[in-house]
């Protein structure tokens, strides 16, 4: 990355885990930055955050906040987005939304450096980043698609708790406690999206990640579908989700069945693509039991895929297992490489 100057950025939802992911991230890249400007809500207003040895006070987040910005990275919820981010935009700075607000908006691109940054050229002032879970998965995809053509996705995923805030992993780990010590315990954040029923997390998987839809999928998987459907441009692409909740703190794992389009690709030519692929770490040794694992991804940039098996009955199948940090692929990091992008594209001047 050129570092040309540096650039007055701004945090939005600075207190929340994204957002302090999130300036950890720009520190532990050295992001070039010449003024940072953190922001939350009313209720957080006036804590102070520390940011390469510089003490920095939350303001409120408000349209004139963004004067002069020129990055302003938000994950303060959909609905702050909805209002602060064209404020943001208006006034010149390029958004980088951690939200579901604008992903699907056909104005807006929805982008994965790995994937597809050219889509960022197309930018009218607002960026999306994709879901968590849908980050990890495109980026292991994208270079056998490249390579081989992709006709079917079908992906379990088992997601931590991260994933849900801070109050969720609270949650599980009192849970947890209470389990073990054999007090009783009510359940009160996880699922999240559900206004109904809460169920315990503890020693527990829980089938159902925000709230279900007519068609009887969650939203969250619906967000995979469509989002990895945009992200590849590939509107006719045969997805399939089914996301659960599991007691891990950080990392999403996931079950991937692909098929290709090319006859004759073997095992070798899958590991061989994603050995050289940009993001892509291959765990893959099964005589050894080398595989991806969510405690290991923890606090990693990279996406990690492993147990790559041909499926016996189609020879066009293949499963794998595809493992990454939520917090930071799935979410700071995707959004801290974009920023990085816009300047190595020379986007952001």
């Amino acid at each position: 990355m050129e570092n040309r100057k540096g650039y007055h950025v701004a945090v939005v939802g600075a207190t929340g885990a994204v957002g302090e992911k999130m300036l950890s991230t720009l520190e532990r890249r050295n992001f070039p930055i010449s003024k940072l400007t953190l922001l939350s809500s009313e209720r957080s207003a006036g804590k102070k955050i520390t940011f390469k040895g510089e003490e920095h006070i939350v303001q409120a987040a408000k349209p004139e906040s963004f004067e002069g910005v020129d990055v302003a990275l938000f994950s303060a919820g959909g609905a702050v987005s909805k209002q602060l981010a064209p404020e943001a935009a208006k006034r010149g700075a390029i958004v980088i939304d951690n939200t579901s607000a604008f992903r699907m908006d056909p104005e807006v691109p929805l982008v994965v450096p790995e994937v597809n940054d050219a889509d960022l050229h197309q930018h009218k002032g607002i960026i999306a980043n994709p879901n968590c879970s849908t980050i990890q998965m495109v980026v292991a995809l994208e270079p056998i698609r490249k390579a081989f053509g992709l006709k079917k996705v079908i992906v379990s995923t088992y997601q931590a708790v991260s994933g849900a805030g801070a109050m969720a992993i609270k949650e599980m780990l009192d849970q947890t406690q209470a389990v073990l010590n054999e007090e009783p315990f009510t359940p009160e954040i996880l699922p999240c999206g559900s206004d109904k029923k809460h169920y315990q997390i503890a020693f527990n998987a829980i089938p159902q990640i925000d709230k279900f839809q007519e068609n009887g999928f969650t939203f969250e998987e619906m967000k995979m579908i469509n989002e990895t459907k945009k992200i590849m441009h590939m509107p006719h692409l045969q997805v399939a989700a089914t996301c659960v909740r599991i007691p891990v703190v950080y990392g999403h794992s996931e079950s991937v069945y692909i098929e290709v389009e090319k006859d004759g690709v073997s095992v070798q030519d899958i590991k061989d693509v994603l050995s050289g692929a940009e993001g892509v770490v291959l765990e893959d040794k099964p005589e050894e039991q080398i595989y991806p694992m969510a405690i290991n991804a923890a606090g990693k940039l990279e996406t990690f895929v492993g147990r790559i098996r041909k499926d016996l009955d189609n020879d066009k199948g293949f499963h794998m297992w595809i493992v990454s940090d939520n917090l930071l692929k799935g979410a700071a990091w995707n959004s801290v490489q974009i920023a990085e992008r816009l300047i190595s594209l020379g986007i952001l001047k």
